[in-house]
């Protein structure tokens, strides 16, 4: 990998913390990582898809002790709600996941933690939704994405009772990401004036690079834009101090 001038894996699946399970019959995600933090040129492993069961402190720890592991998970939490998760067959709460978030920044400080919500799942309840908003508004997330439940046949939330309208849908998708985006505008704002590495993706005709932190995924996040007048090599990692911030993308200058 590294003759080829790969410098960030990055590791995906239905549910990646069940790697194994097919394969060897149990899950082996943290051996799996033990064999890729030794890729020699490779910088960045970032996990992404870690769903909360299989989350453990075998897996907390090898990330806090580095090995090339981004301090960066990505937790689909799916909502906030006992009933709800219930109704989505997730064995899980909020306090349950607030209790996993707890441990992981303690373990791992700095981790920029992302996840994702759906709203308007049948049965949801405007009480419901509340206690989501009052979950993120509280666990401050990094990075969260906000979808409306999508009614798709053949699935089993097809037949569920209570299904929700469009356009409340929509209505409670766009009061989550305005929460969301004010807690991103004031975590972003704290950035400025730190000093990150950021590997080089490109340079527009403008002559404005732009590249990602370890705290941001490919497609999925945000971007770090700086001018720079010597020519610099995708995939190549530079120093730059942010300058300013906005609710996604950074701009900075080179160190």
């Amino acid at each position: 990998m590294s003759s080829r001038g790969v410098k960030e894996l990055n590791l995906v699946a239905q549910d990646t913390t069940r790697y194994g399970v097919d394969r060897y019959g149990r899950p082996s995600l943290y051996h799996l990582l033990e064999r890729l933090s030794r890729l020699e040129g490779v910088a960045w492993i970032r996990l992404l898809y870690t769903y909360p069961a299989l989350l453990n402190d075998e897996l907390i720890q090898f990330m806090a002790a580095g090995n090339k592991i981004c301090r960066y998970l990505d937790i689909p939490l799916q909502h906030a709600s006992a009933s709800v998760l219930r109704r989505m067959n997730r064995g899980s709460s909020g306090e349950e996941s607030a209790r996993l978030i707890e441990k992981v920044r303690k373990a791992v400080p700095g981790i920029t933690l992302r996840t994702s919500f759906i709203v308007g799942f049948p049965g949801e309840t405007e009480r419901d939704f509340e206690e989501l908003l009052e979950f993120i508004a509280r666990i401050e997330f990094d990075r969260v994405g906000i979808f409306a439940y999508s009614r798709e046949e053949g699935t089993p939330g097809w037949k569920l009772p209570d299904q929700i309208p469009e356009e409340v849908k929509l209505e409670r998708r766009n009061r989550a990401m305005t929460l969301q985006q004010r807690i991103s505008r004031r975590k972003n704002r704290l950035k400025v004036g730190q000093v990150f590495p950021i590997l080089v993706e490109g340079r527009n005709p403008k002559g404005v690079y732009h590249g990602r932190s370890e705290g941001d995924a490919p497609d999925v996040d945000g971007k770090v834009c700086f001018k720079e007048a010597a020519a610099i090599n995708p995939g190549e990692f530079v120093k730059i101090r942010i300058t300013s911030a906005g609710t996604y993308d950074l701009i900075g200058e080179l160190v």
